[in-house]
């Protein structure tokens, strides 16, 4: 070895038994055969190989660093995603950069703006509002982004989407199925992507059951515990008594559970509590909640996958496609 103990390609060649060219290619992220990438990148480790992230980037321009900003870095779905995509993105050779925008947009904007400081290769963004100022900013890009949400067709960008509208539906399908006719819905606001899918999916679904629409049961409130805690608080005062409740997400199912528990009702025996997500909070109180799918941690693997294969095509490649969209689960 050389440059006082520091591995060097010609040491990483010998070691895996490949060429200096090989090991150049797998350690600039620029492509091999699996396992010479697979030999090398376990002969840089027994050796204590560490990249010079600095002399790559000046060298090729960029950071081997990727960018995901999301509403709210505490929300258990988002966390999901960030363990899929740190997998994939990781196993690719970048560093994951973390972003909570609150959901506010000028924050969302300024992250697609920053693309162009070159601080990031590429952005997986979440945002729960979609305005013509974001659709402008998502067209005007300086990089590679891949948008977890649902866009107006056809998109500026790649995106990933969870059909919550199909999602809400299967929720009041469940309730009805094990004989609930009032069916309350804690909502999202309703300017809000998944406020307004889940609205159509519970509506859609009382009306193909026959079940007619009660303004009094339904409250439209900011995604969040407390938020649900209190949006069943005054359903509880309604009458007759709702006999279920969806939420539209686990956080508002938690906070609701917690107001039907205080008031001295059984679930679901007396009130059935459904959310949506199956995150981790589902199964945090007891008894477990009811909670619809929506794939979180493959919304995060697709959108990382879809990312990676802007950033890896050729320049000029004619095979790249256009703007992609795909929904999950």
């Amino acid at each position: 070895m050389s440059n006082g103990g520091q591995p060097t390609i010609v040491s990483i060649a010998e070691r895996a038994g490949v060429s200096t060219a090989s090991v150049s290619r797998v350690l600039n992220g620029q492509g091999a055969r699996r396992d010479t990438t697979e030999r090398v990148r376990r002969a840089a480790a027994e050796l204590g190989y560490v990249p010079n992230a600095v002399a790559r980037s000046l060298k090729d321009g960029r950071t081997r660093q990727l960018t995901f900003a999301m509403p709210d870095i505490g929300n258990p779905v988002y966390v999901a995603m960030v363990r899929a995509i740190q997998a994939v993105t990781k196993a690719a050779g970048y560093r994951l950069l973390l972003h909570s925008t609150d959901a506010v947009a000028e924050d969302e904007l300024a992250v697609l703006r920053s693309l162009g400081d070159r601080t990031s290769d590429g952005l997986i963004i979440c945002p729960i509002r979609i305005t013509d100022a974001h659709l402008a900013a998502l067209a005007a890009a300086a990089g590679p982004v891949v948008v977890i949400g649902s866009l107006p067709e056809p998109g500026p960008v790649d995106s990933v989407r969870a059909d919550s509208v199909a999602g809400a539906a299967l929720a009041v399908g469940h309730l009805y199925d094990t004989g609930r006719r009032r069916i309350a819905f804690v909502g999202g606001p309703p300017d809000t992507v998944p406020g307004h899918n889940r609205d159509l999916g519970y509506r859609g679904a009382l009306a193909a059951r026959g079940l007619p629409y009660a303004e009094e049961l339904v409250v439209h409130t900011d995604f969040g515990i407390e938020q649900g805690r209190t949006a069943a608080e005054r359903l509880l005062g309604v009458r007759p008594r709702p006999d279920a409740v969806l939420c539209a997400n686990d956080q508002l199912a938690l906070g609701a559970a917690q107001a039907v528990l205080a008031g001295g009702l059984r679930i679901p025996e007396d009130l059935a509590v459904a959310g949506m997500d199956d995150s981790t909070l589902a199964q945090a109180g007891w008894p477990p909640l009811t909670s619809v799918d929506l794939g979180s941690a493959e919304r995060g693997r697709r959108a990382a996958r879809m990312l990676l294969d802007r950033l890896e095509a050729p320049a000029g490649n004619p095979l790249v496609p256009p703007p992609r969209s795909t929904t999950t689960p």
